[in-house]
């Protein structure tokens, strides 16, 4: 059976990200062995804006579904997109928070993701360690935080923090608040 009677079949004729049913094509995802597990069935528009062009972030809201598929190649393109969305819209970092991938999946993901540019300063913690975006650290002290009226307490974890353009900030989740820390009071957690 050819790859893509496979992933038609696979994907009952649908695009496997937003469901469409038109202008459907084979990709290949990176790195690829030419499998129907190393490929996806996409429509048009999917395939355009994965490969460069200009993001219409409403077509992405279908991510908060097939996030969720059994197929780890829809997975992996799926937090892809959602990485590339979650630089300008939060609700794209709100569902890689709730997303969970098994660890081989997680680096498949992640070998098509530029984290960080080479030109910019490390952030690192107050030790001097290094963060990357998805590590976990915890507060080394209390911090007020302005305007969602509670102190974040000393030794917090803070999980899966994602860095920032400034070396000096993370952004993290506190208390169920999405919220910008100073690095120099978290301590990375081993």
């Amino acid at each position: 059976m050819s790859i893509e009677k496979s992933l038609r079949k696979r994907s009952q004729d649908k695009c496997e990200l937003c469901a469409a049913t038109e202008s459907l094509r084979v990709m290949e995802v990176s790195p690829s062995d030419g499998s129907a597990e190393k490929s996806i069935l996409l429509c048009a528009t999917c395939e355009v804006q994965i490969n460069g062009a200009e993001l219409d972030a409403n077509h992405w809201r279908c991510l908060n579904d097939s996030m969720w598929s059994q197929e780890a190649v829809v997975q992996v393109i799926s937090y892809r997109m959602l990485h590339k969305l979650s630089v300008e819209y939060s609700w794209a970092q709100d569902l890689i928070d709730m997303m969970y991938l098994e660890d081989e999946i997680k680096a498949w993901a992640d070998e098509g993701i530029e984290f960080i540019d080479p030109d910019l300063e490390p952030t690192k913690d107050c030790n001097g360690t290094a963060l990357k975006d998805g590590d976990m650290v915890h507060l080394i002290k209390d911090l007020v935080v302005k305007g969602a009226n509670f102190t974040a307490k000393r030794g917090t974890p803070v999980r899966n923090i994602s860095l920032t353009s400034n070396p000096e900030h993370i952004e993290g989740r506190v208390n169920g608040t999405r919220i910008v820390l100073v690095a120099a009071y978290l301590k990375k957690s081993v």
